[in-house]
């Protein structure tokens, strides 16, 4: 009964997430990076304002599932104020713990409550949409 409780406060969370997303919206004078999952028709519109290494700021828009909003509004929680080198750690580690690898998943914060994403493969995309746009955002801010 316990793991049940734990279960529903766990999509209580990812829910509320989805319906009232941290850092949504678009940053003003920031390169939009725009990524999408065919397979179920995500779309995200990532924009990170970099401070030389370290992420200022960043936003996200787009049309997503419950999960792909979810993830984004905590992969901008994850990542504000860290390096860019911090946060492709997080990626890494996200990346990771959606294929089953539970890893130093405690420094991902909210995020790992996604980690039963690993138990439905065809939700992982949706799941891993933000972080791959961070880190296309980051390799293009090294350009």
């Amino acid at each position: 009964m316990a793991l049940s409780r734990l279960d529903s406060l766990y999509m209580a969370v990812v829910a509320d997430h989805s319906k009232s997303p941290h850092h949504h919206g678009v940053l003003p004078d920031v390169e939009q990076l725009q990524l999408n999952n065919p397979t179920c028709g995500d779309v995200i519109n990532l924009s990170v304002k970099f401070d030389g290494d370290v992420i200022e700021d960043i936003a996200f828009a787009g049309d997503g599932c419950t999960i792909s909003t979810a993830s984004s509004s905590m992969m901008t929680d994850a990542v504000i104020g860290k390096t860019k080198a911090e946060a492709l750690e997080l990626a890494e580690i996200f990346s990771l713990m959606i294929q089953g690898d539970h890893k130093d998943e405690d420094k991902l914060g909210e995020a790992k409550l996604l980690a039963g994403v690993s138990k439905f493969p065809q939700r992982i995309k949706c799941a891993t949409l933000s972080w791959n746009a961070l880190k296309k955002a980051i390799e293009r801010s090294e350009l």
